[in-house]
This record gives C-alpha cells, sequence and structure tokens, in this order.
C-alpha cells in the first residue's frame, strides 16, 4: 500500500505548488508589474483635441490628456508609453490587457466601474452655455432658451437634450466654428457644448464671447485599469492628488483650456 500512496502524495503536492505559483502571479498588482517594466502603458484615441491628438508636422501625440499622462507617469517613477486606437474599442482593449490604463475623457459611470476600476476624477465638466460677453438676459438652463435661438453641433447629444425641451429654437451646425461665428454676429442668442470644449473654444476664437451657465449633472472623468489592482490604484490617486497640490496640473490645464479644469464648472 505505500507504494501507491506515496506516488499520490507527490502529485497532489506538485499540484498544489503550480497551484499556489498561479495564484501569485494572477494576484500580481499593476503596479508591481508598471515598476519592474520601467513603462506605463497608456492608451488614447489621439484624434481627440485638445485631449489627445498627432501634431500635423511632427506626428507626435500631443495635447491635455498627453500632458497628463506624462505628469503621472513621472510621479510613480516611469516612463508613458502611448497607444492610440480607436474609441470604438478602447475599453475592450483594456479589458484584454493590452495596456494599463486609459486617459481618454473616460467618464465614471455606474456601468463601467462593474468592469474596471477608476482612479479619482481629475477633470469635471458639464454641458454648459456659451452666450455674448455683453449678453444681459439671464440664461441659466434650457427651460429659460424657450423661444430663443440655440446654436448646437449636429448630431451631438446636446441636440438631443435641447430638442427634448419644447419651444427652443434649436439650429445646428456642422462645426462649433460656424455656430460660434453666428452667436458672435446675432443670429442665434447662445450656443452650448461640453464645458470643457467651452473653455477651449473661448481661448482660441478671438469672438466676444463668454462661457455662459452650466446645465445639467457634473461628469467626473477619472482613469480606468483592470479591477484586482488596489496598491496601483492607491498609488495613482497619490500621484493624481500630487500634481493637483504641486501646480503642475493646473499649468498643464490652463494651456489647453485657459482654466483649471479639476474645478467645477461656473460662469465666467
Amino acid at each position: 500500500m505505500p507504494s501507491t500512496t506515496l506516488p499520490r502524495l507527490g502529485k497532489f503536492a506538485v499540484a498544489i505548488l503550480i497551484c499556489g505559483l498561479a495564484i501569485s502571479v494572477f494576484a500580481a498588482d499593476l503596479l508591481d508589474t508598471v515598476k519592474t517594466r520601467g513603462t506605463l502603458k497608456v492608451a488614447m484615441e489621439g484624434s481627440y483635441p485638445p485631449f489627445n491628438f498627432k501634431d500635423q508636422k511632427t506626428g507626435q501625440l500631443e495635447g491635455f490628456e498627453v500632458d497628463v499622462a506624462k505628469l503621472l507617469a513621472a510621479k510613480l517613477g516611469v516612463t508613458p508609453e502611448f497607444t492610440t486606437t480607436e474609441w470604438s474599442g478602447i475599453l475592450a482593449g483594456l479589458g484584454a490587457g493590452k495596456y494599463d490604463v486609459i486617459l481618454n475623457q473616460v467618464g465614471i459611470t455606474e456601468a463601467r466601474q462593474k468592469a474596471f476600476d477608476f482612479s479619482q476624477p481629475y477633470t469635471l465638466s458639464s454641458a454648459q452655455l456659451i452666450v455674448r460677453k455683453d449678453e444681459k438676459r439671464n440664461f441659466t438652463s434650457l427651460e429659460s432658451l424657450k423661444g430663443f435661438k440655440l446654436g448646437l453641433g449636429q448630431g451631438t447629444n446636446f441636440e438631443q437634450k435641447a430638442k427634448a425641451v419644447p419651444g427652443i429654437d434649436v439650429k445646428t451646425y456642422p462645426s462649433s466654428a460656424e455656430y460660434l461665428a453666428d452667436l458672435a454676429s446675432g443670429r442665434i442668442d447662445a450656443a452650448m457644448n461640453d464645458s470643457l470644449l467651452v473653455s477651449y473654444l473661448l481661448k482660441n476664437s478671438g469672438l466676444s464671447l463668454k462661457a455662459g451657465a452650466p446645465i445639467g449633472d457634473i461628469d467626473q472623468i477619472g482613469i480606468p485599469f483592470r479591477k484586482g489592482n488596489p496598491k496601483f490604484q492607491a498609488a495613482l490617486n497619490h500621484a493624481i492628488n500630487d500634481i493637483l497640490n504641486d501646480g503642475s496640473f493646473k499649468r498643464v490645464s490652463v494651456k489647453w483650456f485657459g482654466i483649471d479644469v479639476s474645478k467645477t464648472p461656473t460662469a465666467r
């Protein structure tokens, strides 16, 4: 009998050892992987100015989130390694382990939190009105625009929101440049876009316009990564707090938007 028992025990011990090694590998935190590798693999579209885009002359990635990724990687003591991919597949790529994080204005939603963990928010945004600098009327909501002309990007979610409020004369445009020009000339009474893009558009338009009232809920933008990496989450949040506190995030934000986009949107 001993001759049959001992081999079985040996096989069992080997199985336990293999299982333990597999669990150890599976449980490795992303922070350890990133530190050992020396790089943080960052995914973004690369075609979403001013957040991330390729410079037409150099072909290099530029933009707000490129700069933020560089700041965060430096705080983690590693180098950013960028991958560009279409939005339609970017979250699936993260789930498949093609990269470590996404910086591409990913809103923190309940549905996404079921699939991924997120950093704390690093930008806040909402729908926001744009009005002329000399505007005296008090447009503070979509309801307050009943009977007035509102300019929007054609096919955007803002168009649907505005058209859901009876009485607004909604005008749609192929591009923001066209509705901003019509607003400045008085052909429409207000325009609306995401508050982050409002800041960017106003910073670069040169027109006599200003940011009006924020409309609706505040969207929190965070950095998603695969679940089960508590050390990485803590280190990433610490890095975000560091760049918020040392002023480097604000400098990058003002460079691209003219404001600190970690703050709640306000009329200006």
